[in-house]
């Protein structure tokens, strides 16, 4: 037989991603495959994946673990509460690519997030010739929401320019209702608090991300980015504050309109640097800068027995703040035969300035609130060094890392005419070491055990002692005085094969941090906090599956069972236990002629973060429908979330001599209809060349042909 010279034609090979993938270290949600997050905000997409859940005041818990460090393009928000609440809900899904759920990170992270990292990597185009992805959403559900993309992407040469762009124009909705019980120190009834709430929310956000990457040869890249967000909401609400005695007889009523407007505004700059030695040796750099502007504005009138009732008080709050972060880092990775090395440094700093300017009228004029007033100035310094070896030898792999930070942070309070300037600081060093073991039984069965040890800071926003007036009963507040939790992270783990994994999971958590209520009877105020309470340990199974039970069907399964223990000194000694569990399924059909389909859903059974407060069950059931067009360039899609209208938060909270029942419901169940389309030059085909280990090197970097 002699050989034959000849040309093959070309081959286009397609595939699509799954929307969950259930990885050795992580789990990675890749947003576009679901048709469900289609119209959806990033917030509502973490809501929706496994092992995720959320509570009304936007606190985030994995695998229930509360504690969760939320980095953006491995970049952490350095927001917490409310603020990042906002942040997420503004933030359009169209924009993101994955979002990583890390549960037991390694040295070369953060120490930061006592639960895990959540990683959303946002889209970044780098195919060659210039293309592009036009996307328009409308979705209703008791209120209209709309939500726009464009991604723009030229590759030629040794550049390759993106843009991204977004805009997420809503309305949103809330009831909440809340019974309050009062008792006097023999847990005999003194009153009643019922309080109805509603609110009515007009939300617009834009988000661009743009940049570039310059291929300066064979070895080294070059890039830079920049990032601008802008979000504005405006709130109305109305509320009743029904006060009833022991036979529960109304007593009085007071009725409550509030305007709440505020503005976030983000820009931020990115330079990094990528050189290739050798095919074993490797060297990055990031620098960053971002600047975050937020201002809020409140007014709530009350007024007795109702709406148009006698005028009874009132109290407006102008609430500007703005953070600067810096931050650079370096990372080294060298390759041996059958080791590889890491090591590192980063350092980053933050700079806050809060401004709390409140006002009182009594019902004749306004006069400066100096009480709830203050002025928060707050610096922090963090800087760290990580080193990380992988070692593989036949079945076992072995990978070791110790990372140290060290935290230095300072703060001030300015007075006034009646808040004393205070001023406090701190600094304090720690190491942190991980551990992951695998034995490779077979070829379809492995072991994994984890260790690490993580750190979760109070955010500055928490620190500030200053009030945010929730309603006339109900106070926020800061606390400059609580200090960092440290947890202790184990986890066995077994994978059979790419279908099944099993994880057990034990982390203790000390001077845990809690959300802490305590009344102030003389007013029957009530106000919101928090500190650090003592234990909590956590005893986990997890349990995934992916499973293909025909050739058009793929399934996720994941189920998520934990027993807490939180044990703490208030004003008397609390410990509470509870079991808890987390399911969620993911369903997608693909069937002939480019339809596609899918049924998700999740749940949550009643659960417990705060030593004070349980939640109810909780879930939602969605379905999608999809069909692609235009040649396959274009796609629609059908959405139906929350079939059942089942998302409702509630639950109750305990206090000294109060007790809190609570229900929350929003606009969840929404119908979208979205319409996306590809567009551009396809990518060249191109003779592949041999060109040996600097061959290897250029496809790593990007720049051969």
């Amino acid at each position: 037989m002699l050989p034959e010279t000849g040309v093959m034609s070309n081959v286009v090979v397609t595939s699509k991603k799954p929307m969950i993938q259930f990885l050795p270290d992580r789990t990675v949600v890749n947003v576009e495959a679901s048709i469900g997050n289609v119209g959806t905000s990033v917030l509502e997409v973490l809501e929706r994946s496994p092992g995720v859940t959320t509570d009304k005041d936007g606190n985030i818990s994995l695998k229930g673990k509360p504690g969760i460090l939320i980095l953006i393009d491995g970049k952490p928000t350095q927001m917490a509460g409310m603020d990042l609440q906002n942040l997420l809900s503004g933030m359009s899904s169209s924009q993101v690519e994955s979002i990583e759920l890390i549960d037991n990170p390694s040295a070369k992270y953060d120490a930061a997030g006592n639960g895990g990292i959540i990683n959303i990597r946002t889209k970044k185009n780098k195919q060659r010739g210039f293309n592009g992805n036009l996307s328009f959403a409308y979705g209703h559900g008791k209120l209209p929401k709309n939500n726009n993309s464009l991604s723009l992407n030229v590759r030629e040469g040794r550049f390759n320019f993106y843009l991204t762009y977004s805009g997420n124009i809503q309305q949103q909705m809330m009831e909440m209702h809340a019974l309050r019980t009062y008792y006097d120190r023999d847990r005999e009834v003194l009153t009643y608090l019922e309080q109805p709430y509603n609110t009515h929310t007009r939300a617009q956000t834009h988000v661009v991300n743009t940049g570039f990457d310059f291929y300066v040869n064979q070895k080294t890249t070059l890039g830079f980015a920049m990032n601008g967000l802008h979000l504005k909401r405006r709130r109305t609400g109305d509320a009743e504050a029904l006060w009833m005695n022991p036979a529960k007889v109304e007593d009085s009523i007071v009725y409550t309109t509030s305007r709440n407007n505020s503005r976030l505004q983000r820009g931020g700059v990115t330079g990094n640097l990528r050189h290739v030695f050798n095919s074993r040796q490797e060297l990055t750099a990031d620098v960053d800068y971002m600047h975050y502007k937020i201002r809020s504005e409140q007014l709530f009138e009350n007024r007795i027995g109702n709406p148009g009732g006698n005028f009874d008080d009132a109290s407006r709050g102008n609430i500007p703040s703005s953070l600067n972060i810096y931050s650079a880092k370096i990372d080294y990775t060298h390759r041996f035969e059958s080791l590889h090395w890491e090591s590192g440094w980063k350092s980053s700093r933050v700079e806050t300035d809060n401004l709390a300017e409140y006002e009182a009228n009594p019902g004749t004029n306004w006069e400066a609130d100096l009480g709830k007033s203050n002025h928060f100035l707050y610096t922090e310094n963090i800087h760290a060094l990580y080193t990380n070896a992988q070692f593989e030898k036949r079945k076992w792999n072995l990978q070791a890392g110790l990372r140290y930070e060290h935290t230095g942070y300072r703060a001030r309070q300015l007075g006034n005419a009646i808040v004393k300037d205070s001023s406090f600081n701190r600094s304090y060093g720690n190491l942190f070491p991980s551990l992951f073991v695998t034995y490779q039984v077979d070829s379809i069965n492995s072991f994994t055990f984890r260790a690490g040890r993580r750190i979760d800071r109070p955010a500055f926003q928490k620190l500030n002692p200053f009030t945010f007036i929730i309603n006339k009963y109900t106070f926020q507040q800061g606390n400059p005085y609580f200090k960092p939790q440290f947890t202790w992270n184990f986890e066995v783990s077994h994978q059979y094969k790419d279908v099944l994994s099993t994880t057990l999971s034990y982390n203790i958590i000390n001077d845990y941090i809690s959300q802490v209520f305590y009344e102030d009877t003389a007013s029957s105020l009530i106000v919101y906090t928090e500190g650090n309470i003592g234990q909590m340990r956590n005893l986990g199974l997890t349990v995934s599956t992916q499973l293909s039970p025909a050739k058009w069907w793929s399934m996720n399964l994941q189920a998520t069972g934990n027993h807490k223990t939180i044990e703490a000194m208030l004003w008397k000694l609390y410990r509470a236990e509870i079991w808890q569990a987390n399911f969620s399924m993911n369903n997608q059909f693909r069937f002939k002629k480019g339809w596609g389909a899918e049924l998700t859903g999740f749940y949550v059974t009643r659960s417990q973060n705060d030593i004070q407060e349980v939640l109810r069950p909780n879930g939602q059931l969605s379905i999608g429908l999809s069909k692609q067009i235009l040649k396959n360039a274009g796609t629609l899609r059908l959405s139906f979330r929350d079939i059942f209208y089942t998302v409702n938060m509630g639950g109750y909270t305990d206090f000294q001599f109060v007790d809190e029942t609570f229900k929350l419901k929003t606009d969840t169940r929404v119908v979208t209809l979205a319409f996306s389309w590809r567009f551009g030059k396809a990518m060249k085909q191109i003779a592949r060349r041999n060109t040996g280990a600097s061959g290897e090197i250029l496809e790593r970097v990007g720049t051969s042909n």
